[in-house]
């Protein structure tokens, strides 16, 4: 179905095999298209499709008219650059993606394909929060600004290394104060043992 651009909304029928390899093909909901019914030209962009819960076909798609000029809202995907250069990735952490994707408003014209998380200057426990992410020009978040986008997980055993580092410090110079109390302990026991005698 196509609607919107305050046309009439119109029921069409795509060739299934041309609709399963776009589907397959990736940004299918971010790419427009051309749609030409009885000599008409409908520039469209998917929003919405549904498949068969078995044979996983196409059942159906609807399709938003373009007008000159429209701004739509998508979801574009975020890719993560420069994680192997990461500070706390080559300390043994793991990249942690928290945010797949981020909804923009943009042009119609403009779709970006894809968003750039740079943590290349991460270390562990670090994150990347979607105001640290450069955006095209004319295009306006709809995902909170402060909302954490990627962040550096320690590795396994790592929290309790720091608790342990951590401990051994005030231990150390604690240890004084231990032997001090010993003797005192000691010099207790001591006229006990001489009763026993």
């Amino acid at each position: 179905m196509i609607y919107g651009n305050n046309e009439p909304p119109l029921t069409i029928s795509l060739d299934d095999q041309e609709l399963r390899m776009r589907l397959q093909a990736g940004r299918f909901l971010t790419t427009i298209h051309d749609i030409v019914l009885d000599g008409k030209k409908h520039r469209v962009i998917p929003r919405d499709f549904s498949l068969d819960p078995v044979r996983d076909f196409p059942l159906h798609v609807d399709f938003l008219r373009l007008g000159q000029g429209s701004k739509i809202r998508v979801s574009v995907p975020l890719h993560v650059l420069n994680a192997e250069t990461a500070p706390g990735v080559k300390r043994g952490g793991t990249v942690n993606i928290v945010t797949h994707a981020v909804d923009l408003e943009v042009p119609a014209d403009n779709i970006p394909q894809y968003l750039e998380a740079d943590v290349g200057a991460l270390d562990i426990n670090g994150s990347l929060h979607l105001t640290s992410i450069k955006l095209p020009a004319n295009v306006r978040l709809i995902t909170r600004e402060d909302a954490t986008v990627v962040t550096i997980v320690p590795p396994s055993g790592y929290n309790e290394e720091q608790k342990a580092a951590a401990g051994a410090a005030p231990a150390a110079g604690a240890a004084p104060a231990a032997g001090a109390a010993a003797p005192a302990a000691g010099a207790a026991k001591a006229p006990a043992a001489d009763k026993k005698k």
